[in-house]
């Protein structure tokens, strides 16, 4: 074999191991207890109960059939420093003031007048105390989503305001989607506490959850980096934004790199949607197959589908380069908790640069 195939060879490899999370022939075997020294070994000094922690990390790769490799292993570490330094339930700075806010605010979309929203976090919620005084007391997301769950049950203006849905979103120690985890819920290999909800405020079920979003899906990716960013943005959201850049290059259409291809819950086309079909000569195709393939955006798959490889291919030859295959999406972080300018990029080179520290240790 000439030498310029075997180390092209020995590249791919390496791109497999970083990008892959399921075993490939050239990965070992590992046992349980290795696997769980490295852990410790791996977890920040200043991390408590390491013994714990490798327990719940590797349930979560045993139960999910991911692979624990030193970078799967570092990618999770990385995201549970960045997202909570390791605290099953942060705290969040002023979250009381926070939580009256966004009460006051969806009280004023619905034309309830602030008085009454007063009037009723008087009254005593099951434990006794008023919702205001709860509300004031609450430090952590925990604290906030059993305040809302008393609130929509005992309130007839819980329901008016939140639809009878709790509008703490995230949680845990890698504050992952619990809409996301309520969906992966099958296989989840503990005795459910009441509900996945408050699993997900558990250590064992955030790393659980938090792992299978980080983790749970193939891709192409050359480099970690951009799973940081599709954790915070959504799977193939990275390869999305990439697909996006070349449609905007191939049809001349400035498009917000945000990984959507599809305006989801919506038969209507979106903008991405609409630039791909000016482009429906070019590509030799009718809009309900761009519409059909399009939605395969949150899949792998998508990436054999015809209108991927065209687009490309015209984008390739428009820029006279390969364009590439994943960047950072283009999004502006918001929540209530957020009081800084943050992005998904920053996000994800934050978490990559705790990453290559791990790797290092």
């Amino acid at each position: 074999m000439y030498p310029s195939r075997l180390i092209l060879c020995f590249t791919t490899l390496l791109v497999l191991a970083g990008c892959s999370t399921t075993r490939n022939p050239q990965q070992p075997e590992r046992g349980e207890a290795e696997v769980k020294a490295q852990i410790v070994q791996l977890l920040p000094a200043q991390v408590s109960d390491r013994k714990g922690w490798a327990q719940d990390i590797y349930t979560a790769f045993d139960t999910q059939k991911i692979y624990p490799s030193t970078e799967n292993i570092c990618a999770v570490l990385a995201v549970t420093e960045q997202e909570s330094t390791y605290q099953v339930d942060p705290p969040v700075p002023n979250m009381g003031k926070i939580a009256q806010d966004e009460i006051l605010r969806r009280a004023g979309k619905v034309h309830v007048p602030a008085f009454v929203v007063r009037s009723a976090l008087q009254l005593r919620s099951p434990t006794g105390k008023t919702y205001a005084d709860r509300l004031g007391a609450a430090r952590t997301e925990k604290d906030l989503s059993g305040i809302f769950d008393d609130f929509i049950s005992m309130v007839p203006l819980g329901k008016t305001l939140f639809g009878g849905f709790n509008p703490v979103h995230t949680a845990g120690p890698m504050q992952v989607s619990i809409d996301f985890a309520q969906k992966q819920a099958r296989g989840y290999p503990y005795t459910v506490d009441g509900s996945i909800r408050r699993e997900v405020f558990t250590r064992r079920g955030g790393m659980y959850f938090g792992i299978a979003h980080l983790l749970g899906y193939p891709v192409n990716y050359d480099q970690p980096l951009y799973r940081f960013a599709d954790f915070n943005a959504g799977w193939y959201a990275s390869r999305n934004a990439a697909f996006q850049a070349a449609v905007s290059r191939a049809s001349g259409t400035d498009l917000a790199l945000d990984g959507d291809l599809i305006r989801y819950g919506s038969l209507l086309p979106g903008t991405t949607e609409l630039a791909v079909r000016s482009l429906g000569a070019k590509l030799d195709m009718r809009n309900p197959s761009i519409r059909s393939q399009l939605e395969q955006g949150e899949q792998l798959d998508f990436e054999d589908t015809t209108l991927y490889k065209r687009v490309f291919a015209l984008a390739d030859k428009a820029a006279g380069k390969p364009m590439p295959r994943a960047i950072l999406p283009g999004i502006v972080l918001k929540s209530p908790k957020i009081t800084r300018n943050l992005t998904t990029a920053w996000f994800a080179k934050r978490v990559n640069e705790r990453y290559q520290r791990c790797m290092k240790r």
